[in-house]
C-alpha cells in the first residue's frame, strides 16, 4: 500500500522533516504539519490513510486531536508519539481509539514497521467490509424483489421468523414463486446466518434413499453402507436444514422428521445411540398440505408441528405491479451475463408480460428474458422474441377456440397445461420440465383439474 497518504503532526521541525524524508523514501505520500489545528484542516482536505500524531502539541494538544479525529474519521490508524516516560498519556490515548503509539526517541525500523502493520490491517479491514457489503448484496433477504403489498407482508413474516431461530417454518407457494429464496433469507438474517444452510429437495431424491440422506448410516447398515455417512441433518448443526416439496415425503418417514424438530436428537440407520443437534427447520410445499393430512396422505402432528409459522407466496400474475421491475431485474443480469446491450422492451412487449397468467411465476419470467436477450439482436426486446404462448390469442385459441379475455385464471393455466402435453404426447416428465414445475406438482394440477391421460 505504498501510495497510502500519512499525515504527520508534529511541533518539532527537525523530527518531522527527518520523518517525512524517511517515509517518502517508502512510497509515501507525505504531509507534516506543526500544530493540531493545521493538521486536522488538511485531513478535511485530503483523503489520509494514517496519522502521526505528537501527543504535546501547543495549543490543542495530541488528545484532543485524536478525539476530533476519531468524531469524522472512526477507523483512521492514528499512531501517538511521545518523549515522556509517563505512560498515562499513551495509555490514555489507546483508549480513546489510537492503533499505537512510539516512545521517543524511536528505531526508525520499528517506526517503519509500525506504519506498515497499521496500512495494511485497515486495508484488511476495508476489503473484510467491501465483502461483506457484497455478500449482504447477494443475501436471498435482498433479492426477494418486488414493491408489492403481497410482497412486502412476506419480507415483514420474514424478519418476524428470523428472530425466532428455533421456529420451525411452512413455507406454501407454487412452483416457481420463491420458496427457496424466502427460506435462504430467513437464514441469513437470523442469528444462524454464521452456520450451515442446507437444503434438499425431497422429491428428487429417490425414496429408498432419502432417509439415508437426511439421517446418515452407520458402516454395515445395509448392503451398501461400506462406511460411516453423516446425514444433512448432522452437517447442518448450527444452522438451517431447508425440506424443499416436503409432501413428496413418504409416511414412515415422517416420524423421525418429528422427533428431530421436537426433541433434536435422531439416530443414524444402524446406529444404536441418539445424537444430538441443534438445527431450525424450514419446509416448502407447493401443493396444500391441508389436503393432504385430510387424504391421510401427510400426518397431522407433523403438519402442526411444521407450520408453528406459516409464509404463503403469492403467485406472479397477484401481483402484476412486479412483472415491469422483475423484467428490468433480470434484463440486466443476463445483459452482463451474455454481454448484450439490450436497452429494454418495446410497449407491445411489456403488455404481453402484463397480460400473461404465468403458471410458473417469476421463474417463468426470468427464463422468458433470458430467451428474450439471447434472441434480441437490436436495442428492445420485441414480441417475436417471446415465446408463442405468451402471444396471447394464438396460445389460447389453439385449444377448444376460448376467447381471450372470457376465461379466468385457472382455465388459463389447463389449457396450456394440455397443450404442453400435447405437444409431448401426454410425456408427464417432458411436460414437468416446459411447464418448469416438479412431476408432484404436474400432478396436482392434473388432478385438480380432472385432466385424465
Amino acid at each position: 500500500m505504498n501510495s497510502a497518504k500519512i499525515l504527520i503532526i508534529e511541533d518539532n521541525e527537525d523530527l518531522g522533516f527527518g520523518l517525512v524524508n524517511v517515509l517518502k523514501k517508502e512510497g509515501y505520500q507525505v504531509f507534516f504539519e506543526k500544530t493540531g489545528e493545521t493538521g486536522l484542516e488538511t485531513l478535511g482536505k485530503e483523503l489520509i490513510d494514517l496519522v502521526l500524531l505528537d501527543l504535546k502539541l501547543p495549543k490543542m494538544d495530541g488528545l484532543a486531536v485524536l478525539s476530533e479525529i476519531r468524531e469524522t474519521h472512526e477507523d483512521l490508524p492514528v499512531l501517538m508519539m511521545t518523549a515522556t516516560s509517563n505512560p498515562k498519556p499513551a495509555i490514555e490515548a489507546l483508549k480513546n481509539g489510537a492503533y499505537d503509539y512510539l516512545m521517543k526517541p524511536f528505531e526508525l525500523d520499528e517506526m517503519k514497521a509500525i506504519v506498515r502493520h497499521a496500512l495494511e490491517n485497515t486495508q484488511l479491514k476495508r476489503e473484510v467490509l467491501r465483502l461483506r457489503r457484497q455478500n449482504q448484496d447477494q443475501h436471498p433477504a435482498n433479492q426477494l424483489l418486488g414493491k408489492s403489498r403481497q410482497i412486502e407482508e412476506v419480507r415483514q413474516l420474514i424478519q418476524i421468523v428470523s428472530e425466532t431461530p428455533r421456529t420451525s417454518v411452512l413455507i406454501q407457494g407454487e412452483s416457481g414463486t420463491g420458496k427457496e429464496l424466502v427460506a435462504g433469507a430467513i437464514h441469513h438474517t437470523s442469528a444462524r446466518r454464521e452456520k450451515p444452510f442446507v437444503t434438499i429437495n425431497c422429491s428428487a431424491i429417490p425414496e429408498h434413499l432419502l432417509e439415508s440422506e437426511l439421517f446418515g448410516h452407520e458402516k454395515g447398515a445395509f448392503t451398501d453402507a461400506k462406511s460411516q455417512k453423516k446425514g444433512l441433518f448432522e452437517l447442518a448443526d448450527g444452522g438451517t436444514i431447508f425440506l424443499d416439496e416436503i409432501p413428496s415425503m413418504k409416511l414412515s418417514l415422517q416420524p423421525k422428521l418429528l422427533r428431530i424438530i421436537e426433541t433434536q436428537t435422531f439416530r443414524r440407520i444402524g446406529g444404536v445411540s441418539d445424537l444430538r443437534i441443534d438445527v431450525r427447520v424450514l419446509a416448502a410445499a407447493n401443493t396444500d398440505l391441508r389436503e393432504l393430512v385430510t387424504n391421510k396422505e401427510f400426518r397431522d402432528d407433523l403438519y402442526y408441528r411444521l407450520k408453528v409459522m406459516e409464509i404463503c407466496l403469492p403467485l406472479l400474475r397477484e401481483r402484476p405491479e412486479d412483472i415491469p421491475l422483475l423484467a428490468r431485474v433480470f434484463l440486466h443480469q443476463f445483459n452482463k451475463e451474455f454481454n448484450r446491450k439490450v436497452r429494454g422492451f418495446s410497449k407491445e412487449t411489456e403488455n404481453l408480460l402484463l397480460a400473461y397468467p404465468w403458471p410458473g411465476n417469476v421463474r417463468e419470467l426470468k427464463n422468458v428474458i433470458e430467451r428474450g436477450v439471447i434472441l434480441c439482436q437490436g436495442e428492445f426486446l420485441l414480441p417475436e422474441h417471446l415465446p408463442i404462448e405468451l402471444h396471447g390469442k394464438q396460445g389460447v385459441q389453439t385449444h377448444g377456440q376460448i376467447p381471450l379475455g372470457k376465461v379466468s385464471l385457472g382455465e388459463m393455466e389447463k389449457v396450456h397445461i394440455l397443450e404442453v402435453l400435447k405437444s409431448v404426447d401426454g410425456n408427464k416428465s417432458h411436460a414437468a420440465k416446459i411447464l418448469d414445475i416438479s412431476r408432484s406438482t404436474l400432478r396436482e394440477k392434473l388432478k385438480n383439474y380432472q385432466i385424465e391421460l
